[in-house]
């Protein structure tokens, strides 16, 4: 059953089950919280101020949505459905999420807390961290090229292990390109 062009304010998401997609939706102050997500598809929906913490998105299909203020701790975003996979978020609390071996190119961080993030394997060309705060969040053999860093705080990339082609990075984050080598940088 689907669910289009409806303004959903307050509601839990356990009162919605009986929809499988929703089609340009706006979730305002929605708990989704320890909710299973499993096979429901979110297209061209914004979710704000909502709690998706630990949430099990298995099969979940997020295409072309906003977050903005949302608290998504732990969100296993490796588990949704890969086909068209796209978002942006916005003031969100994203902290101990997985995108691992994602693709979500261009994808927009801002003014977001990305602590212990698993972006391992995961391709974010000409992606954008725009105030964001990295602190202990794993980027390993993830693609790079053209990402913007340059206003991110608390990351450490291994040049060596990551394809930074063209990346961005002020000069007060080159300590997050140099951890490795325990260099002092004064």
């Amino acid at each position: 059953m689907t669910k289009s062009d409806e303004d959903i304010n307050g509601i839990p998401f356990t009162q919605l089950t009986e929809f499988t997609e929703f089609d340009n939706c706006h979730f305002k102050n929605c708990l989704f919280t320890n909710a299973d997500l499993s096979t429901i598809t979110f297209v061209d929906c914004t979710f704000n101020d909502c709690d998706f913490s630990m949430a099990k998105p298995n099969n979940t299909a997020i295409r072309d949505c906003g977050f903005k203020n949302c608290k998504l701790l732990g969100f296993r975003f490796d588990s949704c459905n890969k086909f068209l996979l796209s978002f942006k978020f916005d003031s969100c609390k994203l902290d101990y999420a997985s995108f691992y071996q994602q693709k979500i190119k261009a994808t927009q961080f801002i003014n977001c807390d990305l602590q212990e993030v698993d972006f391992t394997e995961c391709d974010l060309t000409r992606a954008q961290f725009i105030n964001c705060n990295l602190f202990d969040a794993t980027f390993e053999n993830t693609l790079l090229e053209q990402a913007d860093f340059r206003t991110a705080t608390n990351y450490s990339l291994n040049p060596e292990t990551n394809h930074m082609y063209g990346s961005k990075f002020s000069t007060d984050g080159l300590a997050g390109l140099l951890g490795k080598y325990k260099l002092e940088i004064e």
